[in-house]
C-alpha cells in the first residue's frame, strides 16, 4: 500500500470527527451512529493491515510482469502519468463492476455496502478480503509498461479521491458530474433502491458508466444498505458473512452447475431462475 494512505490516516480521523459535528446541525441527513462508525473504523484498520502485507506479494508479481512488459514507458513523462490515470481508472471500473455482478467478488466487497448510514466513516468500511480478490484486475498495467511504483501511487490517488464521495449533504455539482464521479453519483451506488442497484461503479471518472450502460443519475433519495441488511455491527460478521452464506449454499447444491452458480453467478442467483438478482428486481420494477 502506498505511504500516501498512511499519511492520510490523521486527515481521515479529523474529517470524520468534523463531519459528525457538522451533520448534527442538519435535519435532512441521517448522520452518524456510534456502533456503526466503530464498525466502519475497525474494518478500515483491518483492511490497512491486511492490504499492507498482501501488497508485498502483489508488488513482487508486478515487478515480474514489468520485466516482461510490452512497451517501454518513460516514468518521468507527464503523458505517461496521464495515460496511467485513465488506464488505472478503467481497471478500477471493471474491478468494481465485477465485484457487484459476481457473487465471489461481491462476498469480498459487500461489507463496504453493509452500513445503513452514509458518511465519511462509511468510506473507511473497507474489505478484509478484497486485497486478495482484486489482484487480477490491475495485472495488465505492468505488462503494458507502467512501473509498479507508478501504479501504487495512482491506486492511492484513486482511493483518496473516493473518500470525499461518501457524504450525504453535498448537492449535485453541475457540469463536473458529466465526467467525474461525485457524491451524488456515489450516493446512487450505495442506494439499495432497485433502480440504483449495480450502478455508478466508476472510481474517479464516471465516463465508464456512461459508456458501458451502468450510469444512473440521482433522482429519489437513496435508501442506504443492502437489499437484505445483515443487522450486525460485529466486524468479523461484517467481513465474512457472505463467504459463509456461499459455503452454505454450495453445501446444499444439487449439482456442480448449481454450486458454480452460487459461487460465481450474480448475487441473489438461485437455480431455475428462482433467485432475486438485481436484474430480476429491476425487471420486476419495470413491469409494475
Amino acid at each position: 500500500m502506498s505511504t500516501l494512505i498512511y499519511y492520510a490516516i490523521p486527515a481521515f480521523i479529523i474529517t470524520v470527527a468534523l463531519e459528525a459535528l457538522y451533520v448534527r446541525q442538519r435535519a435532512n441527513v441521517r448522520g452518524y451512529e456510534t456502533k456503526d462508525t466503530f464498525a466502519s473504523l475497525t474494518m478500515g484498520v483491518g483492511n490497512v493491515l491486511i492490504a499492507g502485507v498482501v501488497k508485498i506479494g502483489v508488488i513482487a508479481l508486478w515487478l515480474f510482469l514489468y520485466e516482461h512488459r510490452i512497451f517501454d514507458l518513460p516514468v518521468s513523462a507527464w503523458w505517461v502519468w496521464l495515460l496511467l490515470f485513465v488506464c488505472e481508472d478503467f481497471c478500477y471500473y471493471w474491478f468494481h463492476r465485477v465485484s457487484h455482478e459476481s457473487r465471489f467478488f461481491w462476498a469480498a466487497h459487500v461489507n463496504h455496502h453493509s452500513s445503513t448510514h452514509y458518511n465519511l466513516s462509511t468510506a473507511l468500511r473497507q474489505s478484509w478480503t478484497t486485497p486478495f480478490t482484486g489482484i487480477v484486475f490491475w495485472l495488465p498495467l505492468p505488462l503494458l509498461g507502467f512501473h509498479p511504483g507508478m501504479i501504487l501511487v495512482q491506486q492511492a490517488i484513486s482511493l483518496l479521491y473516493q473518500y470525499w464521495l461518501h457524504v450525504e449533504w453535498l448537492p449535485k455539482l453541475g457540469p463536473f458530474e458529466w465526467i467525474f464521479n461525485t457524491p451524488s453519483h456515489h450516493r446512487v451506488h450505495h442506494g439499495r433502491n432497485v433502480k440504483y442497484l449495480d450502478r455508478n461503479h466508476g472510481g474517479i471518472l464516471i465516463v465508464w458508466d456512461r459508456l458501458f450502460g451502468t450510469f444512473e443519475p440521482e433522482a429519489e433519495t437513496p435508501d442506504y444498505g443492502l437489499t437484505k441488511n445483515i443487522e450486525t455491527f460485529h466486524p468479523v460478521k461484517i467481513a465474512f458473512h457472505e463467504w459463509l452464506a456461499i459455503a452454505r449454499d454450495v453445501m446444499r447444491a444439487r449439482s456442480l452447475r448449481d454450486a458454480l452458480g452460487y459461487v460465481f453467478g450474480p448475487p441473489g442467483w438461485a437455480p431455475g431462475g428462482r433467485g432475486e438478482t438485481s436484474a430480476v428486481l429491476r425487471a420486476r420494477l419495470a413491469r409494475s
